[in-house]
């Protein structure tokens, strides 16, 4: 029995996707994804629901149907006065009512004719492409670039505006040509989430490599749906089936062996694939069901910003509601500016821009920050207004305290439920990252679970530090340590980076994060005794005690206190211990060494007593 795709078929019959996979579900049938295959049976139940709608005159049947009565050419002849542009092929006359023009003729007949969410036109998906180095990322995009954008003589400001609309069989592809999750998530920093789906790009001879799982787990943190490109197909090295099978020790699988993983192979040389990969873009968008409102307030994304010897400065603004005009006034973080110009992605003026539209502005006076938020203001009285009470709250803010890290129960909930930890792991060695994540995963309960957004060897870096932040994850450095830069950075945004030597204690540090908000309780234990018999005079490490244990033992970094005679001279800690010549962690009752204080008054004759703090396990 012949089988077809969901989406083939939803185009055959003239009804979107979100309507066949509601009737999928209706009936019981299984699936992936959109390009999921169902059997000819179930075509046939299919065809007889829509009839039935069809007669009964069921409204979500005409809502449904109602896209597919403009004709082809109609709409291809509305699309350039578009400025958001069409969203879905299987539903051009929604996407061409996202022109004000339309929407305001059309709006009597939506508002009475469907739900209220349809009013709300679709909009074009926003594309960032991410992948290891030298995996083809650029070449991609050059590709989509060239062969999906019409020629235009540039007339605007600049040819590069740092985003390119690609205009295909199913409407519009907005792509974020700075390829890299770098850039992407120095925008998530900023709390703007400016990509709706993410395209994972791996090379079909090299297969998984660092920054690859450094992008995967970008596009995990920001929740946005992933599409793996496997490129480089036309090489005689190229091993499509390897790539698929490392995707799923990641716990990616794809379509094809079961899972919901869409996963194409391209060639950015020859372009082979290609128009595949973008029709699972415009499928995954139309699940997504991505709407703005052209007539809603204005709001933004700063994607890039640059200043231009002659121009100055330029930024590039990613519309993310309603609609921009030259001359409007924008407000970004502590500044403001008024649009003198905009340009295109294909470099011409323009006047407006609708949401998913990248334009480039001049009428900024310093270069805002790529993330941050962009806001319109009714007239420069506004702005500055507006502008004046960011800063009076910022030095309220600061003023007050200092910035505020999220406690345990914040970052896990409360008790009761599933909580995840989130956690970035960096070692010194893969041998090291394997054995960790074993641990790991037996730590894991039914209580809470062990999320391990990102496992590299290496010092951490700051992407991962931008990853910690955004995703409120912890980074656990095993024998590694990060470099002054990534504590600064790592500092200024709250994160917590904490480095270990020993497997034991990082564990325990685990152990610690996995009790979420219940509050540990310690209890001070002692250890032993020990009599100070010399003081011997260390050129390096000061006055060392040299000493024999009478009671007990002495630990490495334990608790101290110090008496001569009756009388407590000191409290602090056993920095170090040696036997003889040697460096060791502890030291049992009967036997010499030597005990390094953080304190260089210790006397021949001095009693020094050693305890530890243990925690107490809470009923």
């Amino acid at each position: 029995m012949s089988k077809v795709r969901i989406y083939s078929l939803a185009k055959d019959l003239g009804v979107d996707n979100a309507k066949m996979l509601e009737i999928l579900d209706g009936l019981g049938v299984s699936y992936k994804s959109v390009s999921s295959t169902i059997e000819e049976d179930t075509v046939e139940l299919i065809k007889q629901i829509l009839e039935e709608e069809a007669r009964d005159g069921a409204p979500a049947a005409a809502a449904e149907a109602q896209p597919q009565t403009t004709p082809p050419a109609q709409a291809q002849a509305a699309q350039p006065q578009v400025n958001q542009g069409q969203a879905q092929g299987a539903q051009p006359q929604v996407a061409a009512a996202s022109s004000p023009t339309a929407t305001a003729e059309r709006e009597p007949q939506v508002a009475a004719a469907a739900p209220a969410e349809a009013e709300v036109p679709h909009r074009a998906p926003v594309v960032t492409i991410m992948g290891h180095v030298d995996h083809g990322k650029t070449s991609l995009l050059d590709y989509i670039r060239k062969t999906k954008v019409a020629a235009k003589e540039a007339g605007g400001i600049t040819q590069h505006v740092g985003a390119f609309e690609a205009q295909t069989s199913k409407g519009r592809i907005v792509f974020i040509d700075t390829p890299g999750h770098e850039a992407f998530t120095t925008i998530r920093a900023r709390g703007a989430n400016v990509a709706d789906i993410a395209i994972i790009v791996i090379a079909a001879d090299d297969s998984l490599m660092p920054q690859t799982r450094e992008a995967i787990a970008h596009a995990q943190a920001a929740k946005v749906p992933m599409i793996v490109a496997i490129n480089k197909v036309d090489l005689p090295q190229a091993d499509a089936e390897r790539v698929k099978t490392d995707l799923t020790q990641l716990n990616l699988v794809p379509e094809e062996y079961g899972g919901d993983l869409v996963v194409v192979p391209v060639s950015a040389k020859t372009g082979e694939g290609v128009e595949d990969l973008l029709e699972y873009i415009s499928l995954t968008a139309e699940l997504e069901d991505l709407r703005a409102d052209p007539k809603a307030p204005f709001s933004g994304v700063i994607i890039e910003s640059r200043v231009d010897r002659q121009a100055g400065v330029l930024a590039t603004v990613m519309v993310q509601q309603g609609t921009l005009h030259v001359g409007d006034f924008l407000v970004v973080g502590e500044g403001y500016g008024k649009i003198k110009a905009m340009t295109d992605s294909a470099g011409g003026r323009i006047k407006e821009a609708g949401p998913s539209t990248p334009v480039q502005v001049l009428g900024f006076s310093e270069a805002p920050a790529s993330g941050e938020t962009v806001l319109s203001a009714k007239n420069e009285h506004a702005a500055r207004e507006v502008i004046g009470a960011r800063a009076s709250d910022r030095r309220d803010s600061e003023n007050a305290r200092e910035r505020r890290k999220l406690t345990l129960e914040e970052m896990m909930g409360e008790l009761g439920e599933t909580r995840t930890v989130n956690l970035i792991l960096r070692a010194d060695t893969q041998g090291s990252v394997e054995a960790i994540q074993g641990i790991l995963a037996r730590k894991e309960s039914d209580d809470v679970k062990i999320n391990v957004m990102l496992a590299g060897i290496g010092a951490p870096t700051e992407g991962d530090v931008l990853l910690a932040s955004t995703a409120e994850a912890t980074i656990l450095c095993f024998s590694v340590t990060p470099s002054g830069g990534v504590k600064k950075v790592a500092d200024t945004k709250g994160v917590d980076i904490k480095s270990f030597r020993i497997i034991y204690e990082l564990i325990d540090e685990v152990d610690r994060l996995l009790k979420g908000n219940v509050e540990p309780v310690f209890e001070e234990r002692y250890l032993g005794r020990a009599e100070v018999r010399m003081v011997i005079r260390h050129p390096k490490s000061g006055n060392i005690a040299g000493s024999y244990v009478t009671d007990g033992m002495f630990r490495r970094n334990a608790k101290a206190k110090v008496t001569r005679g009756k009388a407590v001279v000191y409290e602090g800690t056993v920095v170090g211990l040696k036997r003889f010549k040697d460096d060791v962690r502890e030291v049992q009752q009967g036997y010499e060494c030597g005990i390094n204080l953080d304190w260089e008054g210790v006397l021949e004759g001095d009693i020094i007593e050693a305890s530890e703090m243990v925690e107490v396990e809470q009923a």
